[in-house]
């Protein structure tokens, strides 16, 4: 028997940019091809935030439907879009509406949002990120019309918690696919007692992933892959093949080989659209 692991890849977020790492991709070509890289090396899932050619956050559907042409001219990876970011909902949506990939990120709450700077005594950045129930309301009815499926992001135990009215509305539909993200100030401290928690908190039947930021990546893979969840690596979360952070990954592929030699057989695509209950790919 099997013993398969979704692998999803990040492949570029909104946040990293080539400064820090010069292999963020910008254009829809460049994150093909990073899709492309990714897949190869055993990723089933390329999750993706559009950006403009300089780098800056995007959100026209027709960005978002040129990257999923040049990915599916490449290969056949399921495709996950962002619905994070600012301004209306109306435009953070929009994209799911028109362009209608197979999953999309959902945050699941509102929370304080930072990075601290130990070094300079300092916050990098602080900022409250905001997702009332409304707002998640207005994505999951925009997502039910679509045919997309909903991917949970949680980066707490209330708001893995945040399911059961969505439930009871009949906005959320069983079986759920969560991503516990781990390791964002503001959010749930990295540990494998605290993803094990988020797993027992998810609903009967549901799916999940973890998600480590930045260095801790792959201690939170490796502890996802010894729980039975599956994983996501890529350059949204993290530059490093190293949990120091003193080798930097040339490519997303690279975090998806690193991800796929620790012990688990990569699910292909087929198999993870069958475990993430996903139609057929038309």
């Amino acid at each position: 028997m099997r013993d398969e692991v979704i692998v999803t890849c990040a492949l570029t977020g909104v946040l990293a940019t080539r400064e820090q790492c010069p292999w963020v991709p910008y254009t829809p070509v460049e994150i093909a091809e990073e899709a492309r890289r990714a897949y190869e090396a055993g990723a089933a899932v390329a999750h993706i935030h559009a950006r403009t050619d300089t780098g800056a956050a995007a959100y026209d559907p027709a960005v978002y439907a040129k990257i999923r042409g040049e990915v599916e001219a490449r290969c056949p990876v399921i495709l996950n879009f962002s619905t994070g970011g600012l301004g209306a909902m109306e435009g953070r949506v929009a994209h799911i509406r028109e362009v209608k990939p197979a999953l999309a990120a959902l945050n699941m709450g509102s929370m304080n949002y930072a990075k601290y700077s130990a070094r300079r005594k300092e916050f990098v950045f602080d900022f409250v990120f905001e997702n009332t129930f409304k707002d998640i309301s207005y994505l999951l009815r925009v997502m039910n019309e679509a045919g997309v499926k909903p991917e949970l992001e949680c980066f707490d135990v209330g708001h893995t918690n945040s399911v059961w009215p969505l439930l009871d509305q009949g906005l959320l539909r069983v079986p759920l696919q969560f991503s516990f993200i781990m390791g964002v100030l503001g959010g749930l401290r990295a540990s494998a007692e605290n993803l094990a928690v988020q797993a027992r908190e998810a609903p009967p039947g549901s799916t999940w992933e973890v998600i480590g930021i930045s260095h801790e990546q792959w201690r939170m893979v490796s502890a996802g892959l010894a729980l039975g969840g599956n994983v996501r690596v890529g350059l949204e979360d993290n530059f490093y093949l190293d949990a120091e952070g003193k080798k930097m990954a040339a490519s997303n592929g690279e975090l998806v080989d690193k991800a796929v030699e620790m012990g688990r057989e990569p699910a292909t695509v087929d198999e993870a659209r069958k475990l993430l209950s996903l139609a057929e790919r038309p």
